[in-house]
């Protein structure tokens, strides 16, 4: 495939992709929207169809990017090429291939590693972290693998990506092609896209510039493990109000209440292969709120298993792109936030560790 052919099968990556809803399109982008796209498109390199599909719902789509921006441009701690080791193998363990895709040949450029290997003793380390922190079991038998200083931004990644492989899996085509391109395409177009993103990567950015997209709001017990790092703590301080509010709005208080009485009981285990067991927490939900029960627990705790049949049921209730955007939203957060609270925040100053989190 030859180089104008690839990248015009790259300017059609980004809303393409995009399934469910419909995303504002970039010259119609006005406001609050219009702000977040004009940053992402300059600090980013490209306008990332994870960061677009929030777009409905203009204010958790500026949540969307400050996380992006705060916790994965900025290097304040921690190098970019250690978060995307972080990245992918987080989004292994979350089976979202799209965001593996991305995340694997984004580290594979900055370390110079071949396909999924890691050959830097420092990178193996914290790659086997974020591993055994996908299971609250796992984080508490491994020891840190940074200091105290750098956890805000280690642990912000693994937010992150739990957020987003959240969202991508539900809202975006399983690999990062247009519908319809053929897969032999993939390395090509990540090729391009590699060569797009990585003089962002390269770049130095000021912590906190995104911050006035969104108001202040309080630091939430649960987000304690970012209190270190006071940029790291705004940024999600600001982004759980804005993500709260969000469902204050779309999703009925018997679905949020569902939702976080399972993730209470969740360790990090899978669910499934079946839906029964979401079937048997949304029994007790009211017959007009089980189609969005069904929908906020399987993005929670098993976003791969959401298909156009859980869509389908809870759009036929006439909820609106923005309703459908906030609602998986809020269950992404709830479980990204659920997973990063039993991880060891890490060793200080080189003495024990720290499991206050």
């Amino acid at each position: 495939m030859g180089s104008k052919p690839i990248t015009a099968v790259l300017g059609l990556l980004g809303l393409t992709q995009v399934r469910y809803v419909s995303p504002v399109r970039r010259l119609a982008a006005r406001g609050l929207v219009g702000r977040v796209y004009e940053q992402v498109e300059r600090e980013f390199g490209v306008l990332a169809p994870s960061v677009a599909l929030h777009s409905p719902a203009p204010e958790v789509l500026a949540a969307s990017w400050l996380m992006l921006r705060e916790v994965l441009l900025v290097t304040s701690n921690v190098d970019r090429t250690a978060k995307e080791a972080v990245a992918a193998t987080v989004s292994r363990g979350n089976t979202c291939p799209w965001c593996v895709a991305i995340h694997s040949t984004s580290f594979s450029r900055l370390s110079g590693n071949a396909g999924q290997s890691i050959t830097d003793p420092r990178l193996q380390a914290i790659a086997a972290w974020a591993k055994d922190c996908g299971t609250h079991e796992g984080a508490q038998r491994h020891e840190p693998a940074c200091s105290a200083a750098e956890a805000p931004e280690l642990i912000g990644t693994v937010a992150l990506l739990h957020y987003f492989n959240r969202m991508v899996n539900v809202f975006l085509t399983e690999l990062p092609l247009p519908p319809g391109t053929p897969r032999m395409a993939l390395g090509p177009v990540m090729q391009v896209l590699g060569r797009k993103i990585q003089p962002a990567a390269g770049q130095s950015y000021q912590p906190g510039t995104s911050l006035e997209l969104l108001p202040t709001a309080p630091l939430s017990h649960d987000l304690s493990w970012s209190a270190s790092n006071p940029v790291m703590a705004d940024t999600f301080a600001r982004i759980r109000g804005a993500v709260d509010a969000a469902g204050a709005r779309s999703v009925p208080p018997a679905v949020r209440d569902a939702v976080m009485t399972e993730l209470e009981n969740w360790h990090g285990e899978r669910r499934g292969p079946s839906r029964a067991w979401a079937e048997d927490a949304i029994s007790a939900l009211p017959t007009a709120h089980r189609a969005a029960g069904r929908l906020a627990l399987l993005t929670a705790l098993a976003s791969y298993q959401v298909d156009r049949s859980v869509i389908g049921e809870y759009r036929s209730g006439g909820s609106s792109d923005a309703q459908l955007v906030e609602l998986t939203s809020w269950a992404s957060l709830a479980a990204a936030r659920r997973a990063c609270a039993w991880i060891p925040v890490g060793i200080r100053d080189g003495a024990a560790i720290d499991k206050t989190a």
